[in-house]
């Protein structure tokens, strides 16, 4: 493929997102408008920002290499990413009506509206950000760097530049809108790369009779095997639970109904879509078996493979799915940074008129700490699933239990997230440990439960009641938003 002729259509592209993210946010005023576009988002639009930010770096670059090695095991991880959002809009929808900013908040509301547990897990959700963010600078990165024949490491940081722009520019509600169109382009491109990539290598036959051994069996279990398979589908669920772009979709939607029928349609999308970055992957194994990196393997089929014009088109879908999922984990990270981390620190909320010079000075230094990260790291499935295990396993506990069991207190909450992190800590320094549970996330979860449940049930019952819990947080987001909220029933 001609460099340039890529340069010159992304370029063009680029220009577009951020002509876009100005336009529709031209005329926002305050803080909740540049963070959670006013709470007013329609179906449609959640629909189209929580899809697009499904379908990013882990399923085009993550999801189709592991498709390459395993077969149709490649479509575990957009099975687990379904399950993750089903049921994210079903046990969380309801929070809308209490008006949360961030994840720590809802956490922390669980628990009597705990400073500790408050801060605790703004600190976990923010490298949580940071980690997701990270993943996806890493995954535009290889795609660039292997189009157009550069360093690896200035490809990141062009990826980086690429998509913090029109964020920088208009907050949320850009990231929204530009989501809405580019998961368009996405699926565009997706589609027809898998039809092409199919007749490329023979027909459904032959692309079948050219994989290895297993990975033509039910999910590529047989490939994968049975552990590891249900490791990486629980991992990738949990990831959906504890991702706090996700719940900011909840957090902004103009209603509860908005919010669960949206996540209930991007699940069902997203379960169909799972089965074709797998495909992708096998055929991308049937024309060329011998590739040095499997996250290679998106980039290798449109570049060696597609016709040029289908190249671009596909190579610009893939960069789609990285920049919408990017933007959407740099606002949430900034949200918490600005509503939570900077609390911590100053021990108040940023006043009103400074919110989004605050915000846009923050979304500079988040990625430029996730971009630190994605420095450091070449593989996108063992990034995603080592982070998820280690830093959410006790935050989708914490959710869970706080949701669903009135009796759970901030040392629980506590507990949980020790009990998780430690779990996971414990199978990658072990000898072995990855090689039999694939990742931490099973133990991590157990643990994490185990020791949430029995620390609450030792220790005294909060003596802070939900409608307290609320008041509190309440008043202390007042100072950002300057204005006195209407309180919601409690659930």
């Amino acid at each position: 493929m001609n460099s340039l002729v890529f340069l010159a259509a992304f370029s063009v592209y680029i220009l577009f997102l951020i002509w876009l993210g100005w336009f529709v946010s031209r005329k926002q005023e305050s803080g909740e408008d540049f963070l959670l576009a006013g709470r007013g988002l329609p179906i449609f639009l959640i629909l189209g920002t929580t899809v697009a930010t499904m379908v990013g770096t882990g399923s085009s670059i993550g999801a189709v290499g592991f498709g390459y090695d395993t077969g149709w095991g490649g479509a575990l991880y957009g099975i687990g990413g379904a399950i993750g959002i089903l049921l994210a809009g079903w046990w969380f929808a309801p929070i809308r009506k209490l008006r949360f900013m961030t994840m720590s908040e809802e956490l922390s509301y669980y628990v009597g509206a705990n400073r500790l547990v408050k801060n605790v897990v703004g600190f976990l959700i923010f490298l949580a950000c940071i980690g997701w963010l990270g993943a996806h600078i890493l995954g535009g990165g290889m795609y660039l760097a292997w189009v157009v024949d550069i360093d690896l490491d200035l490809a990141k940081v062009i990826v980086a530049l690429g998509f913090s722009i029109y964020i920088v520019i208009g907050g949320y509600r850009a990231v929204v809108w530009t989501d809405t169109i580019q998961v368009i382009i996405l699926f565009f491109g997706f589609i027809l790369m898998a039809w092409l990539a199919v007749q490329q290598a023979g027909g459904w036959e032959s692309l079948l009779s050219l994989q290895s051994d297993g990975s033509t069996s039910f999910l590529g279990i047989q490939q994968v095997g049975g552990i590891h398979a249900l490791s990486l589908v629980v991992v990738i669920a949990v990831g959906v639970l504890a991702t706090p772009s996700f719940r900011q979709r909840i957090y902004s939607s103009e209603s509860v109904s908005a919010a669960r029928k949206s996540f209930a349609w991007s699940g069902g999308i997203y379960l169909l879509f799972s089965f074709i970055p797998a495909l992708i992957g096998m055929a991308a194994f049937a024309l060329n078996p011998e590739l040095d990196n499997r996250n290679f393997a998106f980039p290798f089929l449109a570049i060696e493979v597609l016709p040029l014009y289908v190249g671009v088109i596909v190579l610009i879908a893939g960069l789609s799915a990285t920049m919408s999922s990017a933007s959407s984990d740099a606002i949430a990270g900034v949200t918490i940074l600005i509503r939570d981390l900077y609390v911590m620190f100053k021990g108040e909320m940023p006043a009103r008129e400074k919110v989004v010079f605050y915000s846009r000075i923050s979304i500079v230094a988040v990625v430029g700490l996730a971009l630190l990260m994605a420095l450091t790291s070449d593989d996108i499935i063992t990034y995603i699933t080592n982070m998820i295990a280690t830093i959410m396993s006790g935050m989708f506990t914490c959710g869970v239990l706080g949701r669903f069991w009135p009796r759970f207190n901030w040392q629980g909450a506590i507990a949980s997230l020790i009990g998780g992190s430690v779990a996971s800590a414990a199978v990658l320094l072990t000898e072995g440990g990855t090689e039999y549970w694939g990742n931490p996330i099973l133990p991590a979860l157990a643990l994490a439960m185990i020791t949430g449940i029995v620390t609450t049930l030792v220790t005294p019952k909060s003596s802070i009641t939900p409608d307290q819990a609320r008041e509190i947080l309440d008043k202390e987001r007042e100072q950002m938003e300057g204005v006195a909220e209407v309180i919601d029933p409690i659930l």
